[in-house]
Protein backbone atom coordinates (compact mmCIF):
# COMPACT_ATOMS: atom_id res chain seq x y z
CA UNK A 1 0.00 0.00 0.00
CA UNK A 2 1.91 3.03 -1.30
CA UNK A 3 5.18 1.46 -0.16
CA UNK A 4 3.98 0.85 3.43
CA UNK A 5 4.36 -2.59 4.99
CA UNK A 6 2.81 -4.48 7.91
CA UNK A 7 4.78 -7.11 9.81
CA UNK A 8 4.27 -9.30 12.89
CA UNK A 9 8.02 -9.63 13.46
CA UNK A 10 8.72 -8.50 17.03
CA UNK A 11 12.34 -7.66 16.26
CA UNK A 12 11.23 -4.92 13.84
CA UNK A 13 9.15 -3.04 16.41
CA UNK A 14 10.65 0.31 17.39
CA UNK A 15 9.98 0.39 21.13
CA UNK A 16 11.11 4.02 21.41
CA UNK A 17 8.51 5.17 18.89
CA UNK A 18 5.72 2.96 20.20
CA UNK A 19 6.36 3.79 23.86
CA UNK A 20 6.67 7.48 22.97
CA UNK A 21 3.21 7.44 21.41
CA UNK A 22 1.52 5.26 24.03
CA UNK A 23 2.76 7.22 27.06
CA UNK A 24 0.92 10.27 25.62
CA UNK A 25 -2.20 8.41 24.40
CA UNK A 26 -5.48 8.97 26.23
CA UNK A 27 -5.81 5.25 26.98
CA UNK A 28 -2.34 4.78 28.50
CA UNK A 29 -1.02 8.08 29.86
CA UNK A 30 2.37 7.67 31.47
CA UNK A 31 2.64 3.96 30.74
CA UNK A 32 6.13 2.79 31.76
CA UNK A 33 8.41 1.41 29.07
CA UNK A 34 8.75 -1.96 30.82
CA UNK A 35 4.96 -2.39 30.79
CA UNK A 36 4.91 -1.77 27.03
CA UNK A 37 7.69 -4.32 26.57
CA UNK A 38 5.80 -6.93 28.63
CA UNK A 39 2.62 -6.25 26.65
CA UNK A 40 4.48 -7.08 23.42
CA UNK A 41 5.64 -10.40 24.82
CA UNK A 42 2.07 -11.49 25.51
CA UNK A 43 0.40 -10.18 22.33
CA UNK A 44 0.28 -10.72 18.61
CA UNK A 45 1.81 -7.40 17.46
CA UNK A 46 1.41 -5.72 14.08
CA UNK A 47 3.92 -3.05 13.12
CA UNK A 48 3.11 -0.60 10.34
CA UNK A 49 6.21 0.64 8.53
CA UNK A 50 6.71 3.61 6.20
CA UNK A 51 8.42 3.16 2.82
CA UNK A 52 11.75 4.07 4.47
CA UNK A 53 11.25 1.29 7.07
CA UNK A 54 10.46 3.62 10.00
CA UNK A 55 7.68 2.73 12.43
CA UNK A 56 4.49 4.46 11.24
CA UNK A 57 1.86 2.72 13.36
CA UNK A 58 1.05 -0.22 15.56
CA UNK A 59 -1.73 -2.53 16.76
CA UNK A 60 -1.81 -5.60 18.94
CA UNK A 61 -4.15 -8.42 19.80
CA UNK A 62 -4.14 -9.79 23.32
CA UNK A 63 -5.28 -13.29 22.46
CA UNK A 64 -5.44 -16.93 23.38
CA UNK A 65 -5.12 -17.74 19.62
CA UNK A 66 -8.16 -20.00 19.90
CA UNK A 67 -11.36 -18.24 20.99
CA UNK A 68 -10.83 -14.62 22.10
CA UNK A 69 -8.88 -11.45 21.39
CA UNK A 70 -8.84 -7.91 22.77
CA UNK A 71 -7.55 -5.38 20.24
CA UNK A 72 -5.40 -2.71 21.87
CA UNK A 73 -2.97 0.15 21.26
CA UNK A 74 -4.01 0.84 17.67
CA UNK A 75 -2.44 3.97 16.22
CA UNK A 76 -0.96 5.57 13.12
CA UNK A 77 1.50 8.40 13.73
CA UNK A 78 0.07 11.81 12.75
CA UNK A 79 2.41 12.34 9.80
CA UNK A 80 1.15 9.10 8.19
CA UNK A 81 -2.60 9.60 8.68
CA UNK A 82 -5.19 10.26 6.00
CA UNK A 83 -4.10 7.43 3.69
CA UNK A 84 -6.35 4.62 4.91
CA UNK A 85 -3.48 2.99 6.80
CA UNK A 86 -5.42 2.42 10.04
CA UNK A 87 -8.17 0.54 8.19
CA UNK A 88 -5.54 -1.50 6.33
CA UNK A 89 -3.76 -2.27 9.61
CA UNK A 90 -7.03 -3.42 11.20
CA UNK A 91 -8.03 -5.55 8.19
CA UNK A 92 -4.60 -7.18 8.23
CA UNK A 93 -4.87 -7.92 11.95
CA UNK A 94 -8.38 -9.35 11.59
CA UNK A 95 -7.43 -11.46 8.55
CA UNK A 96 -4.44 -13.03 10.32
CA UNK A 97 -4.88 -16.82 10.63
CA UNK A 98 -4.51 -16.65 14.43
CA UNK A 99 -7.41 -14.19 14.66
CA UNK A 100 -10.19 -16.34 13.20
CA UNK A 101 -11.82 -16.44 16.63
CA UNK A 102 -15.23 -16.64 18.26
CA UNK A 103 -15.07 -13.15 19.78
CA UNK A 104 -12.89 -10.10 19.18
CA UNK A 105 -13.50 -6.95 21.21
CA UNK A 106 -12.04 -3.49 21.67
CA UNK A 107 -12.82 -0.18 23.32
CA UNK A 108 -12.54 3.32 21.87
CA UNK A 109 -13.48 6.92 22.62
CA UNK A 110 -12.88 8.39 19.21
CA UNK A 111 -12.49 5.84 16.40
CA UNK A 112 -15.94 4.29 16.07
CA UNK A 113 -16.03 4.96 12.32
CA UNK A 114 -12.75 3.16 11.72
CA UNK A 115 -13.83 0.09 13.66
CA UNK A 116 -17.37 0.02 12.23
CA UNK A 117 -15.74 -0.01 8.80
CA UNK A 118 -14.05 -3.33 9.60
CA UNK A 119 -17.10 -4.98 11.16
CA UNK A 120 -17.21 -3.88 14.81
CA UNK A 121 -20.41 -2.68 16.46
CA UNK A 122 -21.84 -2.17 19.93
CA UNK A 123 -21.84 -5.13 22.30
CA UNK A 124 -24.79 -7.39 21.43
CA UNK A 125 -25.45 -8.13 25.10
CA UNK A 126 -23.75 -5.48 27.23
CA UNK A 127 -25.60 -6.71 30.30
CA UNK A 128 -23.36 -9.80 30.23
CA UNK A 129 -20.13 -7.79 30.44
CA UNK A 130 -18.56 -6.66 33.65
CA UNK A 131 -15.46 -4.66 34.38
CA UNK A 132 -13.08 -4.52 37.28
CA UNK A 133 -11.45 -1.09 37.31
CA UNK A 134 -7.66 -1.04 37.17
CA UNK A 135 -6.03 -1.06 40.55
CA UNK A 136 -2.79 0.62 39.52
CA UNK A 137 -3.01 3.55 37.07
CA UNK A 138 0.23 4.63 35.44
CA UNK A 139 -0.40 8.29 36.31
CA UNK A 140 -3.35 10.42 37.31
CA UNK A 141 -6.49 9.51 35.34
CA UNK A 142 -6.73 11.24 31.96
CA UNK A 143 -9.16 14.13 31.66
CA UNK A 144 -12.74 13.24 30.74
CA UNK A 145 -13.34 13.14 27.00
CA UNK A 146 -16.04 15.36 25.50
Amino acid sequence: MNGYEISTEHERLDLDVIHGFLREAYWSPGVPRDVVERSFAHSLCFGLYAPDGAQAGFARAVTDHATFAWIADVFVLPEHRGQGLAAWLMRTLLDHPDQQLRRIVLATWDAHGLYAGVGFGPLARPERWMERPGVRPFTDPPPARP
